[in-house]
């Protein structure tokens, strides 16, 4: 796919140039995903008149295919069942996922105000959340919060309500064309088409818009983006799926790079550890093996039949082993695991992305294992649980994990997928983009998977919407109060 804008569609960025303005807001929001909405709502409530801008024909983006999980640290109703956890835990653990990578600050906000966003989704948004608490890969507490159906889509029609009470414009089928700048350098309007339409891109009209307080970039990240992101790794080449949906694409980030934007870890690309090759994009195999398998049972690998990691570490770790072994690996977990996890896997099951399976050896046998050594791998891993420490590979063994010895026993294929951007535009803590010189941008503004710094190496799984949510509502605010 190529993003970049045909020199003959390349609209003038010096505001000298626009012929007139078609209209005026205070703020524009790009992209309405978790990080738009979010800002489009605090820019409206700190008195800016708002729009927001939408290239497909609704709004959500790969906000609304995600399974709506958001991390928060030191909650009431952690406190409520005996979990101590803090924001220093929080940042502590980002850290270390991102490999000492993530910008500092950054991280500091999204930790420091994790607890806050959340609690403003469920009591102002009306985000309704299931009633459980689940740890994930790389935080050393139950800190992860799911809305109602597992979905995104729960949260964004809140935010979709919320806006709609508020009167604030969204406008789909607009693409961002062209970021304008006054003599000054800084960001005073849009250029956008009018009546994109992503099966004929050149159709539509082009619209100029000023903002006279700020744009915000919330465009998400270039995960579905083949060209930009081979650029980036190699590796993730065609032949290697996502879970983004196919508009994921880099075109707002490459515009922001063109007035010299400062990028970050383009090149960290997140690969989900709990994909399966045995269905398209993200699936619903997901939710058994990242709920289920690596909480509770194991991976292990297609030719030695032996585990491979400590399936409850970060992503980056457990993606990178699978991809060690060269074939896609087996997670596996019994009866009792899925029925103390409290999560349905029967989507999985119909779709034949998770195997039943009636013994261990008949599991075995489907895979082509060792059932010797997979007997022996189960036993080894039995003993760990039961143990309450894992010698092998330092998995943490939550309290509710039990031996893996009640059939029946299901199982499914694991191979990475490209799942989240870690790279983006340089922001500093108050969502200002920063430029080469390492100086705010007049005017622009960014949240969410289009900057870069939070997550450093790798994101924690349930983060990403904790981000958004903090950092939409920084931009938000940031931008009303902008002088114009």
């Amino acid at each position: 796919m190529n993003t970049l804008f045909e020199s003959e569609t390349r609209t003038a960025t010096l505001e000298e140039h626009v012929p007139y303005w078609h209209e005026t807001y205070d703020v524009v929001v790009i992209g309405a995903g978790f990080a738009g909405l979010t800002a489009a709502i605090e820019a409206h409530n700190a008195g800016a008149s708002v729009v927001v801008i939408e290239k497909m024909k609704a709004p959500g983006g790969n906000s609304i295919i995600s399974d709506g999980g958001i991390a928060a640290a030191g909650t009431s109703m952690q406190e409520k069942a005996g979990i101590a956890d803090s924001a220093e835990l929080m940042y502590s653990d980002m850290l270390k996922a991102g490999m000492g990578l993530n910008h500092p600050a950054l991280v500091r906000e999204v930790a420091t105000h994790s607890t806050e966003a959340f609690l403003w989704s469920r009591d102002y948004l009306g985000v309704p959340y299931m009633d459980r608490i689940d740890q994930f890969g790389g935080h050393t507490v139950p800190r992860c919060y799911t809305a109602e159906n597992v979905s995104g889509s729960t949260i964004i029609r809140c935010q979709v309500a919320k806006l709609r009470e508020l009167d604030v414009e969204m406008r789909t089928q607009t693409m961002l064309k062209g970021l304008i700048r006054d003599a000054s350098g800084t960001v005073c309007g849009v250029a956008v088409r009018d009546g994109y339409n992503h099966k004929s891109p050149h159709s539509g009209t082009d619209r100029f818009i000023k903002a006279t307080r700020g744009v915000i970039l919330a465009t998400g990240g270039f995960g579905a983006d083949v060209s930009f992101r081979t650029a980036q790794d190699p590796r993730l080449s065609e032949e290697i799926d996502t879970t983004n949906t196919p508009f994921a694409t880099a075109e707002a980030l490459i515009e922001a790079l063109r007035i010299q934007a400062m990028p970050v870890h383009l090149s960290h690309i997140q690969l989900g550890p709990w994909a399966s090759p045995d269905e398209k994009g993200f699936g619903d195999g997901p939710r058994f093996a990242d709920y289920i398998v690596f909480q509770y049972g194991l991976i292990v690998s297609p030719t030695t039949s032996a585990r491979i990691v400590n399936e409850l570490a970060d992503r980056k770790t457990v993606a990178d082993a699978i991809l060690e072994v060269g074939r896609p690996c087996i997670g596996i977990a019994d009866s009792k695991a899925v029925e103390q996890s409290g999560w349905s896997i029967d989507r999985g099951i119909e779709k034949g992305v998770v195997k039943v399976f009636s013994s261990l050896s008949e599991l075995g046998s489907h895979y082509g294992l060792d059932n010797a050594a997979l007997a022996s791998t189960v036993e080894r891993f039995n003993g760990f649980v039961e143990a309450k420490a894992d010698a092998e590979f330092g998995k943490p063994i939550i309290s509710e994990a039990g031996p893996l010895t009640n059939p029946p026993f299901f199982a499914m294929r694991l191979w990475p997928k490209v799942h989240h951007t870690m790279g983006g535009v340089q922001i500093n803590a108050s969502a200002q983009v920063i430029d080469l010189k390492g100086y705010p941008t007049g005017g622009l503004y960014a949240a969410g998977e289009a900057t870069g710094g939070v997550h450093g190496a790798c994101r924690l799984g349930s983060c990403a919407i904790t981000d958004c949510l903090v950092f939409g509502r920084i931009a938000g605010r940031s931008a009303a109060t902008e002088k114009p």
